[in-house]
């Protein structure tokens, strides 16, 4: 862990939030905003690294995003392409990151080819150790809560379980996170103050932390800045 922080968090989410803003400010297309924020999203992830960040989960696309213009959705989906293919040709270089890559959301409804890379990127950093990087995509925090409430009603309708034996723990460990600790700090850039069905059970007891900056104007001072504030936080997880 970095010397400087007395404390971090052991799970990050990051909202991603103010590339159409920011592109619009510049007089650009939108499609020029995701694309800053796609590289703010490789810096700030190797820098969460760096420092001794063991998990971090970016909000990528949810499933209300489809509700966008096509053309912007487009452009989204050919960036997570450029990202995953630009992942296999850095595979070396990941592997001495200590990057763990894996895709949270419902697969059904993105195209076959991106699915394709998204198994193959898992595949090939499964045994890195150092940071594991969640990216939601086809996202949304409900769907997953009703994921893993159909894996429960299905082992109850097999007989495997009893609906009384229902446990938070058990509808934690269907959810896409299963494994992984619940997020200590959720960081949200562009002024906006909400949660926007951002995985909604495993900030349960997360600090939230918010920044006026764009996310394509965030920078790893901003990173830091976030660290300090939850560090300064007195958790109580509902006790005195």
């Amino acid at each position: 862990m970095d010397s400087r922080f007395e404390i971090l968090p052991r799970h990050v989410g990051v909202i991603m939030d103010g590339n159409g803003r920011w592109a619009k400010k510049r007089g650009l297309p939108r499609g020029e905003g995701h694309k800053a924020g796609a590289r703010v999203f490789r810096e700030i992830t190797k820098y969460a690294r760096r420092i001794g960040i063991e998990y971090i989960t970016y909000y990528a696309f949810s499933t209300e995003n489809w509700n966008r213009p096509k053309e912007e959705i487009d452009g989204i989906m050919e960036l997570f392409r450029e990202y995953l293919f630009e992942s296999e040709e850095r595979l070396d270089e990941n592997e001495q990151e200590g990057m763990q890559v894996r895709f949270i959301g419902e697969k059904a409804g993105l195209p076959e080819d991106i699915v394709a890379l998204m198994a193959r990127a898992e595949q090939e950093t499964s045994t890195a150790s150092d940071i594991v990087v969640n990216l939601a995509i086809n996202y949304g925090g409900q769907a997953e809560i009703a994921h893993s409430a159909r894996e429960l009603a299905a082992a109850v309708a097999r007989g495997e379980l009893k609906p009384e034996e229902i446990t938070p723990d058990q509808i934690a460990q269907h959810l896409y996170t299963a494994g992984q600790p619940p997020l200590d700090l959720v960081i949200r850039p562009s002024g906006e103050y909400r949660l926007s069905n951002f995985m909604i059970w495993q900030a349960a007891y997360a600090e939230f932390w918010y920044s006026d900056v764009l996310w394509p104007d965030f920078t790893p001072a901003d990173f830091d800045r976030a660290m300090f504030d939850f560090a300064k936080r007195n958790r109580r997880f509902g006790g005195v």
